[in-house]
């Protein structure tokens, strides 16, 4: 079995990355090691699934000299790109690593903003690439001007094609696929932060993130809900149960690409045909690998290999 993969980027980011030696308020800091990367969910999403031996395609909207810039560094990638011509310039975000500490400082821009003429004419190219059985990852944050429910109109049409569905996005948009999305998704991921946001408490266990998790489970919002937990793993729950899955600690160099890396695992792994059991260990495998990386790299596939050997899933 190998599903075909199709990553869908609406907010991508231009990522440059350097280091410092130490932050200080009002100086001009010169920095070291400068790095320039396409990221930005399903951008990264789709590079960490070629890192991983796989192949997808990747919708991104693309704006301006930036755009064009994006565009060219995807190219020189080998991924299988569909641009959509976006508003205005696509963004850039910024990570400085002190190194002094090992801190790390990231700075997002919002994006451009979209008419309502762009959202539906997105929907309709995103559309046209649809096929059955395909596994279509919709992830990351949504430019301004685009409508909260983008995601949930999109799960519609995957659902109608016969395909199915991740989603790791944030704010107004997982509030309307929380609100919206019964049954258009086979799986929804959320970090630590969100889930507290939504069950208005601390999850500071496995097993109250397993029971909050199965909650959302049992209500038919998705097959698999995954709660990431940082450094300590991933709580995953189905209506039927619960597991969690961690990789050895080590190193953080920049925490830049981690999520996207974990889902990126998890969307090849499902796409090939391993269960969640499987695909789980292989996203977070991604992940803890990610971290160790400089900037805006993303998972190698040789510590990949390594954590996965070492990553632990129990019950839970």
């Amino acid at each position: 079995m190998n599903q075909k993969i199709l990553t869908i980027s609406l907010n991508p980011a231009l990522d440059s990355a350097a280091e410092v030696g130490v932050v200080v308020a009002d100086l001009k800091l010169r920095c070291e090691n400068p790095s320039l990367e396409p990221g930005g969910g399903g951008v990264n999403v789709s590079r960490a699934i070629a890192l991983l031996g796989g192949e997808s395609t990747a919708f991104v909207a693309l704006g301006g000299a930036t755009g064009n810039m994006m565009a060219e560094l995807l190219s020189k990638s080998g991924l299988d790109l569909h641009r959509f011509n976006g508003p205005g310039m696509t963004r850039q975000s910024t990570a400085i690593r002190e190194t002094s500490t090992g801190r790390q400082f990231r700075f997002g821009q919002p994006g451009p903003a979209w008419q309502v003429a762009d959202s539906a004419r997105a929907l309709r190219e995103i559309e046209a690439l649809l096929a059955p059985e395909m596994l279509v990852v919709a992830t990351g944050s949504l430019p301004p001007g685009v409508p909260d429910d983008f995601y949930v109109a999109l799960g519609q049409l995957v659902k109608a094609m016969g395909a199915q569905m991740i989603v790791d996005t944030s704010g107004r948009a997982q509030n309307a696929m929380l609100a919206k999305g019964h049954g258009l998704m086979q799986v929804l991921r959320m970090d630590r932060h969100e889930s507290e946001q939504l069950a208005g408490e601390k999850l500071d266990t496995r097993a109250a993130a397993a029971r909050f998790a199965q909650s959302i489970a049992t209500q038919g919002l998705a097959e698999l809900v995954i709660l990431a937990r940082g450094a300590n793993g991933s709580v995953f729950a189905t209506p039927s149960g619960c597991f969690h899955c961690v990789s050895p600690k080590g190193a953080v160099v920049s925490k830049v690409g981690a999520g996207d890396s974990f889902v990126g695992g998890l969307a090849l792994g499902l796409a090939q045909g391993l269960g969640f059991e499987a695909a789980g260990k292989l996203a977070t495998a991604a992940a803890a690998a990610a971290v160790r990386t400089p900037g805006s790299q993303l998972c190698e596939p040789a510590m990949v290999e390594r954590l996965l050997a070492d990553t632990i899933l129990t019950a839970v």
